[in-house]
């Protein structure tokens, strides 16, 4: 019986043979999963004898708590730690480490997934900015590169980016950790070059008044339109990210990052709760922003959409 599910053999002539004659594969009945108690449909391919499930070609094909995910997912992106997700959930910190690297390999599928869909509806309108975090001390400061969607408030591509100490920290870091190389420019670089793949030729992109800013820009979007807003003092509420100001044209950013040092333990202002390095705030950036696009805001509009 033919169906649309491929042998996952790569020795298999069925994988090497674009005819859909070829792709024969038949059912094989069902195996029980104790780690959802679900039955799982198994398929042998007619070419092989290789008996398989689409489960075996999932990122979660290895996990042995798969009840505790959804609730993880919600937990870490509600400003609970690892450790504390731990317990709440009754397992072992290093079930949650690993379970965040396969839900922040998903997520960014999705998030693939999502900006695909810009490539026929462009956008016209983006705000960009950074926010600043650490790593282990505040002497190793970190710049992530921001850009969102004003409207929905869509968060459209992140960089994580070192940089050096500034202010009275900038003797103690050297002095510790010796000089700390400034790699904002790659990551301003990265930002515009994705966004340069969802939005127009003439996109209007709003930030601060960052003086690094224009150079980067240009290089990759010439023909856009480059808006600089006025930094203003930071109010209480939002942790300094929203602005003493009757109109905020950055709003729809400033509100991001305040939801992100909000939901996000690590980001939180004044926190014991660090990042210990740049790989785990990537892989807790990356589920947020997929818990961000498809939970916190209201679902987006493309045109193209029936």
């Amino acid at each position: 019986m033919g169906m649309n599910i491929h042998c996952p053999n790569l020795n298999c002539v069925s994988t090497k043979s674009s005819s859909p004659s070829s792709f024969q594969v038949v059912r094989l009945g069902y195996y029980f999963r104790r780690s959802d108690s679900r039955k799982i449909r198994r398929y042998k391919c007619a070419h092989c004898n290789r008996s398989f499930s689409k489960a075996g070609q999932n990122l979660k094909r290895y996990q042995k708590r798969r009840r505790i995910t959804p609730l993880l997912r919600s937990l870490l992106c509600s400003s609970v730690s690892q450790r504390r997700s731990a317990r709440i959930l009754a397992v072992d910190r290093k079930t949650v480490a690993r379970h965040l690297q396969i839900l922040a390999q998903e997520a960014r599928l999705k998030q693939a997934q999502f900006l695909a869909n810009f490539s026929t509806d462009r956008l016209l309108n983006i705000q960009f900015d950074d926010l600043e975090t650490s790593e282990h001390t505040k002497c190793k400061p970190l710049s992530v590169a921001l850009a969102v969607e004003p409207k929905t408030r869509k968060i459209l591509s992140y960089q994580v980016s070192q940089m050096p100490a500034k202010g009275h920290l900038a003797k103690i870091s050297f002095k510790k950790y010796g000089p700390r190389p400034d790699e904002r420019a790659k990551g301003w670089d990265a930002l515009f070059l994705e966004l340069k793949t969802i939005s127009h030729p003439n996109v209007c992109l709003t930030s601060d008044e960052n003086p690094h800013y224009p150079k980067h820009l240009k290089r990759h979007h010439p023909k856009a339109t480059h808006i600089k807003v006025p930094g203003g003092r930071g109010a209480i509420t939002g942790q300094g990210e929203l602005k003493k100001k009757r109109f905020d044209p950055i709003f729809s950013l400033n509100h991001t990052c305040a939801m992100l040092r909000a939901n996000m333990n690590r980001l939180v202002r004044r926190t014991w709760c660090t990042t210990k390095n740049q790989t785990g705030l990537l892989n807790h950036l990356a589920l947020y922003v997929q818990y961000h696009n498809e939970v916190l805001t209201a679902p987006y509009t493309f045109k193209g959409a029936s």
